[in-house]
């Protein structure tokens, strides 16, 4: 009897894995899809002048930031639990970063 129950709890587990794996494969089949929408909408606005000169380097850089985080988030899993601390350190890497840049942009202008 105990050996059934077991089995029925082990089946039940399993769909329930396989219920999330699927899940996540979708997300990522998205979020993959995205980004080479972004990379088309990138080379499309380099390629052609629909857009003035001025906008260009702007949308890229947003759209470049756009990608990382999609694939933070995705493909290196930040989302996970157990992954708080690999996350702290490359937002801390990425804050770092950016303070940096606003600084010599601040020095180079003043």
């Amino acid at each position: 009897m105990t050996d059934q129950v077991s089995n029925t709890s082990n089946k039940e587990k399993e769909a329930y894995k396989r219920q999330k794996s699927k899940e996540e494969m979708q997300k990522q089949l998205i979020s993959f899809s995205l980004m080479i929408g972004f990379t088309l909408i990138a080379f499309a606005i380099v390629a052609t002048d629909s857009v003035e000169k001025i906008y260009i380097i702007p949308i890229l850089f947003l759209m470049a930031i756009v990608q990382a985080g999609f694939q933070f988030y995705y493909f290196m899993h930040l989302k996970d639990k157990g992954h708080e601390m690999p996350a702290v350190l490359i937002f801390g890497g990425v804050w770092a970063a950016f303070l940096t840049l606003a600084g010599l942009i601040v020095i180079t202008w003043w």
